[in-house]
């Protein structure tokens, strides 16, 4: 009979034991010497927000509104620029005899014109290359519109442009913070929403409040850069709020908000290039900026007041379309 050998002699738990030691060793060290990496990598998350920018909390789920407003048919290309109390901004929309619209173009200016960064002919320059790129764009001379805001009118170089445009063979609209925050409504409010929804615009020299009651009603409040004024956050706090408290309750389901502070919170959550983007909680904001936490300020009081949980940012609409809209007879 053939002898067996020693290992063929060990029981079966004796070789496991021999077998697995030197495996075990051999991952021990492998793991202390960096050879495995025991962290799985995490894919970014494609809504990080830009560090340079206000943060947030990251604990809202991100909320989608979905409505799509009615394309034109047959409609004209006309162009509104916007002297605002921050610089100009211009756009570019083709517009149907039933007021319904889409916009071209949209671009928005520096604030050179307010910071004694230009002088007469820089403005007139600035002017000039707004209208030619209208014009570039199709738009004919007699449907350009050129419109000085409420916040703006309050500017010393206001004058000074106004001045320039109509050397230029310009009509120059100037608008109060009343007619103002109709205009946006009328831009930004859809027809399916006016029973139940108010609109508001927070510009920077002041903030406009607007909804339906029989008519149009607006009221005004200080703008996202009242600091500059001397006003402290509580009291402009208390006051937006008590203007808030204006709003019809029925009237408080939606809010649709437009304005360079909206625009800026706006930009933390939009998910591509839709129309509407919902705001998160004023409280998960945080930031350094002071005209941001400002605007932010605005925005809590008109949440606190209304109780309004889906604050709706237009990224297309602006008062000064709503300036087109009521030329649009």
């Amino acid at each position: 009979m053939e002898e067996k050998s020693t290992w063929a002699r060990l029981r079966w738990p004796i070789k496991a034991i021999i077998i697995a030691v030197p495996i075990l060793a051999i991952g021990y060290w492998a793991m202390q010497s960096g050879k495995f990496d025991t962290t799985l990598a995490v894919k970014p998350d494609s809504t990080n927000i830009n560090a340079t920018g206000p943060a947030t909390s990251g604990s809202e789920n991100i909320r989608s509104f979905n409505y799509q407003p009615e394309k034109p048919v047959d409609g004209e290309y006309k162009g509104v620029v916007e002297v605002g109390a921050s610089g100009f901004n211009s756009f570019v929309v083709n517009m149907d005899k039933e007021n319904r619209w889409e916009i071209i173009s949209k671009d928005f200016g520096k604030s050179f014109a307010y910071e004694g960064l230009a002088n007469t002919e820089d403005i007139r320059k600035g002017l000039k290359d707004y209208i030619g790129m209208m014009l570039d764009k199709g738009v004919k001379s007699k449907n350009i519109h050129f419109v000085i805001s409420s916040g703006a009118q309050k500017e010393p170089k206001t004058t000074v442009i106004s001045s320039e445009l109509r050397k230029m063979g310009f009509v120059v609209n100037l608008v109060t913070a009343e007619q103002e925050g109709k205009l946006a409504l009328k831009s930004v409010l859809p027809k399916s929403y006016e029973d139940n929804s108010f609109v508001v615009d927070i510009g920077s020299g002041n903030t406009k409040i607007s909804w339906i009651e029989g008519d149009t009603k607006s009221v005004e409040a200080p703008g996202a850069k009242y600091y500059e004024k001397d006003l402290k956050d509580d009291a402009v706090y208390a006051e937006v709020k008590k203007l808030g408290e204006k709003i019809p309750a029925s009237k408080r389901e939606v809010c649709f908000i437009i304005g360079g502070v909206p625009f800026e919170l706006a930009s933390q959550t939009r998910q591509g290039e839709e129309r509407f983007t919902v705001l998160n909680d004023p409280a998960s904001y945080k930031t350094d900026k002071i005209k941001t936490k400002s605007g932010v300020n605005i925005y809590k009081a008109l949440k606190d007041a209304t109780n309004c949980d889906t604050f709706v940012f237009d990224w297309d609409a602006n008062f000064t379309i709503g300036f087109l809209l009521s030329l649009n007879k």
